[in-house]
């Protein structure tokens, strides 16, 4: 009767532990601002993006390409013969392979990869396309793999009964660098992504998640 009493305590035990178990964090935390290389680049970003807020002092603001149109599809920011274009598109989970972890209660990898926006469940939404847009004609796509893991993009938000959005597009003083800056939804918090263009040319983004809890 005791062997019993005890096996049934440990099932409940265990089954408690079961349902308590954390949601793991798989995602790549390199891509985050702190772990990116000392140097120009990264204090550049630390002068917008909040990952980078604790080395923002005594830094100068970037000149900033503020949005011209945007809605709860996509935004646009445009001036001096350049256009960017960002725009959503819904997810279709039958068009994907999802991992779970701990008996399908977490979600956490989209196409064997971790992905940001909603992490731990399925998305709704997509980022689907980055386009750079130069003197009118020449197109800057940005690849699909820059882009892909990131969802439940953001383009507007409001504040006091005004539409406003997070987003924007910054130069570095010699022009040679834009980074391309979104602030998009989490289940909790939001991330922020900076993609990284060096004349003209993508070379990287930073991703920092966890953030305006």
């Amino acid at each position: 009767m005791r062997s019993l009493l005890c096996l049934c305590l440990l099932v409940v035990f265990a089954g408690a532990q079961a349902q308590d178990e954390p949601l793991p964090d798989l995602r790549n935390k390199k891509e985050s601002f702190t772990k990116y290389p000392k140097g120009e680049i990264r204090d550049d970003l630390a002068t917008f993006t909040i990952g980078g807020i604790d080395e923002r002092l005594g830094k100068d603001p970037l000149q900033k390409l503020p949005a011209t149109d945007f809605n709860m599809h996509s935004i646009t920011f445009e001036g001096n013969n350049l256009k960017v274009v960002i725009t959503s598109g819904t997810f279709d989970a039958s068009k994907h392979k999802l991992n779970y972890y701990y008996d399908k209660k977490y979600l956490v990898k989209i196409d064997g990869k971790p992905y940001y926006g909603d992490y731990g469940s399925i998305p709704t939404t997509t980022i689907a396309s980055v386009d750079v847009i130069l003197n009118g004609k020449d197109t800057v796509a940005l690849p699909a793999a820059a882009f892909t893991d990131l969802y439940h993009p953001e383009f507007t938000y409001s504040e006091g009964g005004t539409i406003k959005t997070h987003n924007a597009v910054y130069f570095s003083k010699d022009k040679h660098r834009m980074y391309i800056y979104m602030v998009n939804n989490e289940a909790i918090g939001k991330y922020e992504v900076t993609w990284i263009l060096q004349d003209n040319k993508y070379v990287g983004r930073v991703v920092d998640s966890g953030i305006m809890r």
